[in-house]
């Protein structure tokens, strides 16, 4: 019979050495072991992004990972990003109201967070591509691409502009939003697509 493996890591600042099962998953690791819940685990798949860490400075969809490959890793949770919640994405996510249900938010947030660090001042094709592994089941992604452009002038990028959130439009039948979530969809040139 084997060995078990010991990893070493260091998570949100503090250094852990235990031993897991080679094919331990890191988010498993992280929520079931140490206690880091604040990343979700949202489709076991890496389709959906809402485990997204930083490993080594770089995200990483912890469901993609196992726990022994991290071995020697620092890595940085949501719950690590900013203790206080004081980090410049996390308060435009929420001043641009861009989360409903909040569950892809941890992901989305730490996947803007190194977009900025590898792009401080991107466009909003650029935003939009950075983030497309990280999927939001409830937004538009209009507010989150408005907070992502929030945050970066908050951080300094030259040539950022932040537009603010509309405020939401209550259609008949009390449905916040429906007019400018059908407005988004139509085609260009304002044609039927048909």
């Amino acid at each position: 019979m084997g060995r078990v493996p010991r990893v070493h890591t260091t998570i949100d600042g503090v250094v852990y050495q235990d031993e897991v099962e080679p094919r331990l998953l890191l988010i498993h690791y992280l929520r079931d072991r140490l206690g880091k819940v604040g990343t979700p685990i949202g489709c076991d798949t890496s389709n959906c992004g809402a485990c997204t860490v930083h490993v080594d400075g770089l995200s990483v969809k912890s469901c993609s990972m196992l726990a022994v490959q991290a071995d020697g890793c620092a890595i940085t949770t949501i719950e690590g990003l900013a203790p206080d919640g004081g980090h410049p994405v996390q308060r435009a996510f929420a001043d641009c109201h861009a989360l409903q249900c909040g569950y892809c938010t941890p992901g989305m947030v730490m996947a803007a967070v190194d977009l900025l660090r590898e792009n401080p001042d991107p466009s909003e094709a650029e935003i939009r591509e950075g983030l497309e592994g990280n999927l939001c089941r409830c937004t538009g992604y209009v507010n989150i691409v408005r907070a992502v452009r929030a945050a970066a002038e908050e951080m300094g990028a030259p040539g950022a502009r932040i537009h603010p959130a509309p405020e939401a439009a209550v259609l008949p039948g009390g449905v916040p939003g429906a007019e400018s979530a059908a407005h988004a969809s139509a085609p260009a040139g304002g044609g039927t697509g048909r």
